[in-house]
């Protein structure tokens, strides 16, 4: 399978929110698709899913135009879709079956998720009453129901605690070795770093940096070094004229300006037989990258 978008455009009352995207997905993966707000992600992924009509470019599942009849996909939306006063069970039969999905399977695709994401105890409860979290675990299980081949998810991850985010993560990640195509949106970089193989970054509606994430991080330099000792080290980096660093209980962050400044340090702690716990060459972060390309 493979999913193109093809120098796609939309234009709303003269201002351009997509400016001739292109890219390309394929094989099962966690596709990252990022911006900032307004930089035209939510307008993508509605023309992808047939929401709203493209302006201009193609959009293509296997060289031919995703349509309803021909593509099965689920979509989580960023924004709360759910009946506030309808039981979680109710409302989740009656959208698998406008999906086509039997009374039968549906049960038992029903019963399936909500014990995988431990919800089976809310399943005759109303969403009004559930939290915030857990009122995101359904709107999961309504991208997922259909067993969709194409997945959108829209801020997958807000409200949910650190529990239930690893939860999702292990249960999106099984979903990719189940040969799923997932297009993750979300602000979370640390999340998206990672588990995604590859990202595209919009602003303003163009593409400013898209690609395989590892290749992308391998193409920067190392910016700064981490180092962990059992002692203030301060007089050391003096000594080596840096003075751009944190200090967290002996936990330093030193920026510096080049491979070779971090094994200076190194070298000089070891001369001076400190304790070296722990010391690490980093090169930028996904959050580093995102900011240098669309922070101005």
């Amino acid at each position: 399978m493979i999913l193109k978008f093809n120098n796609v455009s939309k234009t709303y009352t003269n201002k351009k929110v997509v400016d001739n995207i292109s890219f390309e997905i394929n094989k099962p993966c966690i596709f990252g698709f990022l911006g900032t707000n307004g930089a035209g992600k939510t307008t993508s992924i509605r023309m992808l899913l047939g929401i709203i009509k493209k302006d201009a470019g193609e959009i293509t599942l296997n060289g031919k135009p995703i349509t309803r009849n021909n593509t099965n996909f689920g979509y989580m939306p960023e924004e709360r879709g759910l009946y506030p006063r309808i039981t979680i069970y109710n409302q989740l039969m009656y959208f698998s079956e406008l999906r086509g999905i039997s009374k039968k399977d549906a049960d038992t695709s029903i019963k399936y998720w909500l014990n995988k994401l431990n919800m089976m105890e809310y399943i005759n409860t109303e969403a009004e009453k559930l939290s915030k979290g857990n009122q995101q675990k359904i709107q999961f299980i309504l991208a997922v129901i259909n067993n969709p081949d194409l997945i959108v998810l829209d801020e997958p991850f807000s409200g949910l605690d650190p529990v239930n985010t690893e939860m999702l993560k292990n249960i999106i990640l099984e979903l990719v070795e189940k040969d799923k195509y997932i297009i993750m949106s979300s602000h979370g970089m640390n999340q998206i770093e990672e588990f995604c193989s590859d990202i595209l970054i919009l602003d303003k509606g163009k593409s400013v940096l898209q690609g395989n994430l590892k290749e992308i991080k391998d193409s920067y330099e190392v910016k700064e070094v981490e180092i962990t000792v059992n002692e203030n080290i301060d007089k050391y980096l003096n000594e080596l004229k840096l003075k751009d660093y944190t200090n967290i209980d002996n936990n330093y962050i030193i920026k510096i300006n080049s491979q070779e400044e971090g094994f200076k340090i190194f070298n000089l702690l070891v001369k001076n037989k400190i304790e070296i716990i722990k010391f690490e060459l980093k090169k930028p972060s996904l959050n580093d990258i995102f900011i240098e390309r669309v922070g101005k």
